[in-house]
């Protein structure tokens, strides 16, 4: 009796079906989940910038070795060098991460090679710019905030090495922020913290002199933080032009394209605003302090260094977030974006917020690393009890500023620091014309810290993500959510 069944049907081995194809390699920072996504990436970046503090500390200290009016001096070059930084490094360089993930995330390498060598040109011509302002206008600026003697002279001296090489700088900020538009926080990370330990190590060395080394001053603390910054620069474009990075740029022969700077500078140049209405407002701050006399100034100035250090937490989360959200834009997914924004907003409100909340109740924790004056203590609690809390909502403005960034609409955080800029001045102004107490000032800096914050992120609830070529950018909300 024969079998009944399927009869079987020879098959050439030449016609065998092929196996299945493997399955695309799944990109974390497009399809990984996002709170330990951007937890992984934010980590380095927490660890680079509290170097940046330790620095701040070591130059404090071995520049007071110098004498009092290198202190001084020190405190009228900062600004500048501060406003150097963080436009290099986290507004045009946020510009530069933001338009490289874009092109990676929409899947054309090409263009993001490109992106990368335009980049290298805007960060060159920024730099030289600021030589060629500094170097002319430089000993004027310096004398209108009040430099006179011997603290103008130090002032000037560590203004013509540091920003006659100010292109150093932003190469090396350009090249860190090329690399983070491709995901990788850990090299840039790795090589501002070599920066730092160098640059504490020359810095001390040649401001200070040792051995042979003759005492340079001023001008050898800024040559010793430019040949740390020369060192962490060519590392970065070792890697990236030896093909190791995602991206290539290729400067040989390179076809100059008015649509990929326009792609970078239509976030960077916008974000630039930001640095400098900071600056301002703090400015403008300080100046309306000064009217109640140094004890009132110096503990300011404490908690102010609070704030700088506890904000390195938001910007540490504010940067990993522009990779994801800029890869996220460009394959279209606009929901995954956003939700990325509100996670590292919440992320950076609460750990910020928390650290403050914690030093209001106990500010001795903190005043008494810098002093033991009783008027400096007294003026440092008060404000600490008043603003800290408050610092949470910095740390929220300073994450809703970079995920803008990653966006390519990074105009109504901009605009946020404007209305606090207006507010601080206006408010200020009215208090100093009615005689107020600095304890009504310390209220004034905690409510604008309120109204920056609430205005950044209302920024982005209501600023429109989506491409205007794309309406429906979002194809199916629901998978992208199954995937997350």
């Amino acid at each position: 009796m024969s079998d009944i069944g399927v009869a079987e049907i020879p098959v050439d081995e030449d016609e065998r079906p092929l196996p299945p194809p493997e399955p695309p390699v799944r990109n974390a920072l497009v399809d990984g989940p996002i709170l330990r996504t951007l937890l992984w990436l934010a980590w380095p970046n927490v660890v680079a910038l509290s170097a940046g503090t330790c620095v701040v500390i070591a130059e404090t200290s071995y520049i007071g070795r110098l004498g009092v009016e290198s202190l001084a001096a020190m405190a009228l070059v900062f600004p500048f060098v501060i406003l150097t930084m963080t436009m290099s490094g986290g507004a045009m360089g946020g510009g530069v991460s933001s338009a490289i993930a874009r092109a990676l995330g929409a899947g054309d390498k090409e263009r993001a090679s490109a992106l990368a060598a335009h980049a290298l040109l805007i960060g060159a011509c920024f730099g030289l710019t600021f030589t060629l302002v500094m170097l002319v206008f430089g000993p004027a600026l310096l004398e209108m905030l009040g430099g006179r003697g011997n603290v103008l002279t130090r002032a000037i001296g560590y203004v013509q090495i540091f920003f006659g090489g100010a292109v150093v700088p932003w190469l090396m900020n350009t090249l860190a922020a090329i690399l983070r538009g491709t995901g990788n926080m850990k090299l840039p990370s790795l090589i501002v913290l070599n920066s730092a330990v160098c640059q504490i190590i020359l810095g001390g060395i040649l401001g200070l002199g040792l051995g042979p080394v003759p005492q340079f001053g001023m001008r050898g603390v800024a040559a010793g933080t430019l040949t740390a910054f020369s060192i962490g620069g060519a590392i970065m474009a070792w890697y990236i032009f030896s093909g190791r990075a995602r991206v290539t740029p290729k400067l040989r022969g390179l076809r100059i394209q008015r649509g990929m700077f326009f792609d970078i500078l239509k976030v960077g140049a916008v974000s630039c605003f930001s640095p400098l209405q900071s600056v301002l407002t703090i400015t403008i701050f300080t100046h309306m302090l000064a009217q109640f006399g140094t004890e009132i100034l110096a503990g300011y100035g404490i908690g102010a260094r609070l704030e700088f250090m506890l904000t390195s937490i938001a910007f540490a989360v504010g940067i990993a977030s522009v990779p994801m959200i800029g890869m996220a834009i460009g394959a279209e997914r606009v929901a995954r974006a956003r939700r990325i924004a509100w996670t590292a907003g919440c992320v950076s409100f609460v750990s910020v917020g928390l650290v403050g909340t914690i030093i209001a109740i106990f500010p001795d924790l903190w005043v008494e690393i810098f002093t033991r004056d009783p008027g400096v203590r007294a003026a440092s609690r008060q404000y600490l009890s008043t603003a800290a809390p408050m610092y949470a909502f910095i740390g929220l403005s300073i994450s809703m500023y970079f995920s803008s960034q990653g966006a390519a609409k990074v105009l109504g955080p901009v605009f946020a620091q404007t209305a606090r800029l207006v507010f601080v001045a206006a408010v200020g102004g009215w208090l100093s014309a009615h005689h107020a107490t600095a304890a009504n000032f310390f209220a004034l800096a905690a409510a604008s810290m309120v109204v920056l914050g609430t205005l950044s992120a209302a920024s982005v609830l209501f600023t429109r993500w989506e491409s205007k070529r794309s309406p429906a950018a979002e194809i199916s909300p629901a998978l992208s959510g199954a995937i997350d």
